[in-house]
């Protein structure tokens, strides 16, 4: 299994692996958030419910636990595999040429972008987890999940961090998604394709999912003081 961290595809392959599964547990974390929505107009609990169940529980600490890791092995690589490419370029790096059409924005910045993401995560880590599941783990009592996101959303200057950092998520996963899927193999020209179409949709349904308990939340504090 030493391939997996001194080849090049074996590294590829391990950041797709950690990706997916990150991809995966964006599309339920954002499908809980919106379940906060659904609270505030129908005056229900769902959502404290969720938080509840996903406290200082066992299995939630050990999702936790497995989580931080992928997290780590992904960042840890995706520096790894830019300083690899980076000693690749040698000298063309400082040449001037027309970059090719077909190389994607996006490909050639993933590293801001999945630097950008990270410095999300914390931001979002300190709003929610910080003062959610971390109180609970050390023995005191949570701050409630729904007047956290009414609090955190109704302040311009989160809403604004926020836009941005689900801006460079959607590029960093609409690359990475059809990327993940290269390394698998499924890089013919038909299946590529459909990839990328699909990974432009399911970028977009997470990212929007996102945005508006984000959007939703701002215009109703907004309402409020109107």
């Amino acid at each position: 299994m030493s391939w997996l961290s001194s080849s090049s595809i074996g590294r590829k392959v391990v950041m797709s692996v950690t990706g997916t599964c990150l991809v995966l547990f964006l599309l339920f974390h954002a499908s809980m958030n919106i379940v906060a929505i659904f609270d505030s107009i129908n005056g229900t609990e769902g959502y404290e419910a969720i938080c509840e169940f996903l406290g200082a529980n066992w299995y939630a600490l050990v999702g936790t636990v497995g989580l931080g890791f992928l997290v780590c092995v992904h960042i840890v690589y995706a520096f790894i595999l830019n300083a690899q490419n980076y000693r690749a370029r040698g000298q063309e790096r400082y040449a001037i040429p027309g970059r090719q059409k077909e190389v994607e924005w996006a490909s050639l910045n993933m590293l801001v972008l999945g630097i950008i993401v990270v410095l999300g995560l914390g931001l979002h880590l300190f709003n929610f987890w910080a003062k959610m599941q971390l109180p609970e783990i050390l023995g005191y009592y949570p701050e409630s999940g729904t007047e956290l996101i009414e609090y955190t959303f109704s302040q311009w200057y989160f809403v604004v961090a926020y836009i941005i950092w689900l801006a460079a998520l959607w590029f960093h996963l609409t690359h990475g998604i059809w990327s993940a899927m290269h390394t698998f193999g499924w890089n013919n020209n038909i299946w590529m394709k459909r990839w990328k179409c699909i990974a432009n949709i399911a970028s977009t349904i997470i990212i929007l999912m996102f945005a508006c308990v984000v959007l939703y939340f701002f215009g109703s504090s907004c309402a409020c003081c109107a």
